[in-house]
């Protein structure tokens, strides 16, 4: 498989609403990733980083890519999922969805630069 299924620390519900712990450690970087329907996103990948998405509302279907294998998911609201450095990524958006984006390592550079690529170049 080209990315993982993760399982978030903890949760908890009660008549006040929900809290959902994802991670306590582990991420260097995080950013919420608000996205509209019928938008696509991506099409790079990360040489350096380790990069999880947990989906707090809405769908979207990705297709990752590597060493000319290819695989699609459909991710829905409550899923966690990771993607290791040189798989390729694309976020197809089948509906308005919120993400949140872990990097292990994170996206800048101390030169300047970033870690991120375009598929073609994998």
């Amino acid at each position: 498989m080209l990315y993982e299924l993760l399982k978030t620390d903890f949760s908890h519900v009660d008549e006040r609403g929900s809290l959902v712990q994802l991670i306590h450690e582990g991420y260097k970087q995080v950013n919420v990733i608000m996205s509209k329907g019928g938008m696509v996103r991506g099409g790079h990948y990360h040489k350096l980083n380790r990069e999880a998405f947990y989906v707090v509302s809405g769908s979207c279907e990705v297709c990752f890519i590597k060493d000319g294998a290819e695989e699609k998911n459909v991710f829905s609201t409550g899923d966690f999922f990771e993607i290791g450095p040189y798989v390729g990524h694309t976020f197809n958006y089948l509906e308005n969805t919120v993400l949140v984006g872990l990097y292990d390592v994170g996206v800048e550079m101390p030169d300047g630069g970033k870690d991120i690529y375009p598929v073609e170049e994998n």
